[in-house]
């Protein structure tokens, strides 16, 4: 089933074409969270008295169209690759655990914040302003070696554990 492969992974690890989706996928991702962290670390910076319901208005955009483009991403990583893993490795322990950790830690972050900025107050406390661009901040770090624990060890797994079948499958079901 060569058609399905391309390279990618370390080692040359060829990948089958819907691993490559996913690990794809991560690329556009990385380019919109690289501009929701410069938003974010912009925030709280310089004068106390700034009244941030502006800045904290923009990056609530930025986090909106990101988790609206991070979810169907996480879905199908949740929702189909990561159950096909879990048949060969489990998913109490071990890389899935961790990968569905990180996915809920990254997103309770995430969710937190969209949650304290759908109503902005005139004047927001520039402490709460911090703790608010903070969890966007740690949200970013979160993904960020998420996404590089996915592309080295993860997707490489998946690769060698699952069978041709499987990976028809993996391709066809992230394409639903």
């Amino acid at each position: 089933m060569h058609s399905f492969c391309h390279m990618g992974g370390p080692e040359g690890v060829k990948l089958c074409a819907g691993l490559a989706q996913l690990k794809q996928e991560h690329g556009p991702l990385r380019v919109q969270m690289e501009q929701v962290l410069v938003a974010a670390e912009a925030i709280g910076q310089g004068t106390d008295d700034r009244n941030w319901r502006e800045p904290l208005a923009d990056l609530r955009e930025k986090v909106e169209s990101f988790v609206a483009a991070l979810d169907p991403h996480s879905e199908r990583e949740e929702g189909v690759l990561f159950p096909m893993m879990a048949r060969y490795i489990g998913r109490t322990t071990g890389p899935i655990a961790v990968m569905e950790y990180e996915h809920e830690q990254a997103k309770a972050r995430l969710s937190m914040f969209l949650e304290k900025t759908a109503q902005l107050p005139e004047n927001i406390d520039s402490g709460q302003v911090l703790t608010l661009a903070g969890a966007v901040i740690e949200a970013h770090h979160i993904l960020d070696e998420h996404f590089m624990k996915e592309e080295n060890v993860l997707f490489p797994m998946a690769e060698r554990l699952l069978s041709d079948a499987e990976k028809e499958e993996l391709f066809a079901r992230i394409h639903e």
